[in-house]
């Protein structure tokens, strides 16, 4: 039995049709390798066959899930994986790397990826009332969980709204909000609701990455970032490590060295002003900085990119 069989017997009959019915649509709705933007607000659908790595880039918070295939997501040195039976959310934006797995032309690796807006779970909580959601520490702003009938049935029937678009703009939000609530309900579902509830700490930390992502070209003082989120210095720098497994300092870096390689490849930047341009003095130490994350300086890895292209 090849890995794909053993992985598959082990979903119960309604699941496994629900999971070749959602490979199906995303499969018939992409029609090629790549990620696209679905007609469902928020909802992408993504096509690959074969294996593949990433480098790391920001991910915003978001329900993945795979009906084919397995892929690996890196969290700093941690890593995530998940399938057709487990999936992933991402609960605060954070730079990820990640790796299709399993991938080919005869069975490709189909993933959608719904996008959160923590607004939308404040105001559903709010109408659901308490859910009863005990206090925990701080924890990681990543995690999979096992997938559950009732949550792939609704991802199902959101991304079947594709092949009747004038029902997307009456039934999409209802089932999306459908997925939110069962997303609530899991068993991790208080990372979520934690992140949303305005008092808590995570919530604060929350605040303070939205902060550095449209501040990450300043200068970061942890004064001012904890002042900016009402927390101490200390909680700050030790609840935002344990959400994103790095601290405020590392964080900003990664958000620049992103947005400086975006400013190259895409506007035609050289390193000297696209170092400048996010927030960098020295020449030198951009190079530095972007040889150890992206594994090359930034005229070889952009040579590399573009020839890849």
């Amino acid at each position: 039995m090849t890995d794909f069989e053993r992985l598959h017997a082990q979903l119960d009959p309604f699941m496994e049709s629900q999971r070749a019915t959602l490979a199906e649509l995303i499969s018939r709705h992409t029609g090629g390798n790549g990620t696209f933007e679905s007609k469902v607000p928020a909802l992408f659908l993504s096509n690959h066959d074969q294996c593949s790595q990433s480098f790391p880039t920001m991910v915003r918070p978001a329900l993945c899930i795979l009906a084919n295939g397995s892929k690996r997501i890196r969290l700093g040195d941690e890593d995530y994986l998940y399938d057709p039976l487990n999936y992933m959310v991402v609960s605060v934006a954070m730079p990820l790397s990640g790796a299709i797995l399993e991938a080919s032309p005869a069975s490709p690796c189909l993933s959608l990826r719904l996008d959160i807006d923590p607004a939308e779970i404040n105001a559903l909580i709010a109408a659901a009332g308490p859910l009863a959601v005990p206090a925990r520490p701080t924890e990681r702003g990543v995690y999979v969980e096992q997938l559950d009938p009732s949550l792939l049935d609704a991802v199902v029937r959101l991304v079947r709204l594709l092949d009747t678009p004038k029902d997307i703009a009456m039934l999409a939000p209802l089932v999306r909000r459908e997925i939110l609530y069962r997303l609530l309900r899991s068993p991790q579902g208080h990372r979520l609701y934690e992140i949303a509830v305005g008092n808590s700490q995570m919530h604060r930390v929350s605040q303070a990455i939205e902060w550095l992502n449209g501040h990450f070209d300043h200068p970061l003082r942890m004064e001012d970032l904890a002042r900016e989120v009402n927390l101490s210095v200390s909680t700050l720098h030790h609840r935002f490590k344990a959400m994103t497994s790095m601290s405020p300092l590392q964080y900003q870096k990664q958000l620049r060295l992103q947005e400086a390689r975006r400013l190259m490849l895409s506007d035609g930047l050289d390193a000297c002003a696209a170092g400048y341009r996010v927030g960098y003095e020295s020449a030198s130490q951009f190079s530095r900085e972007y040889s150890r994350l992206f594994g090359e300086p930034p005229g070889r890895d952009l040579q590399r990119l573009r020839l890849s292209v």
